[in-house]
């Protein structure tokens, strides 16, 4: 099935591998972005905190049982809740980020539209955001003057939406930067998030939508971040093609991955990657909390706690950002 171009009040869609179909995410539109001077991060991030206190006085049993109910309610609450699993799939985290403006039915029940609506959820899209919008500012240098081909990393990375909107914050900024051969390549062992992510790019890509006759592809292929030997062969391969290399992981290897496979990671991509952005578990107090109280196996590193393995995998923290629940990073090389 090929991606369609459907535009309905500015949202473009594209299918799912389940037949079904969701908006493409495009932070460069007032549908998606995230308000994110001084005063709107910081009532946002006390909103945050309040909703976290709140909810911390519920008793966890108490909490169980209203989260069961709701998820005979809510595809979104069902997906956060799923006791099987220990992370959240790319293609659920992707409909987390659309907001409660966004969502189509069936996720546009009362309970969806609440939890999209939540703080956490808005810190979401945020985090997708920031890790864009750092690997656009961090492009810009490396794409000006050339026509050199560009080949995104995107490890883990579902749908690859960080990467496209890095994409469509470029071609707003300066689209004569993108007028080369570019190839996003989507390491992940999901199916569904990267089958969506391929038609979101053919949408992006049709007549009238925002990248529209430039020539990028995508590329999945399945690969365990715990062995990187595929992606030191790729990395490799692209050097000796004379490509810019840019990486990213937003929800993925720097939250999930353990330090020996973030280290293993960076070193294959310091053979060639000019920069890495992704996103970085908090180490807070209450993240902490939410993690210990959840099924999922996120690792609360926070900055000091990355820093040493950037380090040991070859790169420096050239820049960070906070989402509250999540510092998200731009790697360069040592």
């Amino acid at each position: 099935m090929t991606a369609v171009n459907a535009t309905t009040g500015n949202l473009v869609y594209a299918p799912t591998r389940d037949g079904g179909s969701l908006p493409v995410i495009d932070v460069t539109s007032p549908r998606f972005a995230i308000p994110d001077d001084p005063e709107s991060l910081r009532e946002l991030f006390e909103t945050a905190a309040y909703e976290e206190r709140r909810y911390r006085r519920v008793p966890r049993f108490i909490m169980r049982l209203m989260m069961k109910a709701a998820a005979k309610r809510s595809l979104l609450v069902r997906a956060i809740f799923d006791p099987g699993a220990t992370y959240l799939d790319g293609l659920s985290t992707y409909v987390m980020k659309l907001g409660a403006g966004n969502l189509p039915p069936p996720y546009d029940e009362p309970t969806d539209l609440r939890i999209a609506a939540s703080a956490p959820l808005v810190l979401l899209r945020l985090r997708t955001q920031q890790v864009a919008r750092l690997m656009a500012d961090g492009l810009v240098e490396h794409l000006t003057g050339n026509a050199t081909p560009l080949h995104l990393i995107n490890i883990g990375g579902g749908p690859a939406i960080d990467s496209m909107n890095a994409l469509l914050l470029l071609n707003r900024r300066e689209r004569d930067l993108l007028r080369r051969p570019i190839v996003i390549h989507v390491l992940d062992l999901d199916e569904a998030g990267p089958f969506f992510g391929a038609n979101a790019l053919t949408a992006l890509k049709a007549e009238g939508a925002p990248l529209a006759g430039l020539d990028v592809s995508f590329d999945h292929r399945r690969y365990n971040w715990d062995e990187p030997g595929a992606l030191g062969s790729l990395v490799d391969e692209l050097v000796a093609a004379g490509a810019v290399i840019a990486a990213s992981s937003e929800g993925g290897l720097f939250e999930y991955g353990d330090d020996a496979a973030i280290v293993a990671n960076l070193a294959a991509l310091r053979a060639g990657a000019r920069l890495v952005a992704g996103s970085v578990t908090s180490a807070d107090e209450s993240r902490r909390r939410a993690i210990t109280a959840s099924k999922f196996k996120l690792i609360p590193r926070g900055l000091e706690g990355f820093a040493p393995l950037a380090t040991r995998g070859g790169f420096r923290i050239a820049q960070a950002e906070s989402a509250q629940l999540s510092d998200q990073v731009l790697l360069r090389p040592l």
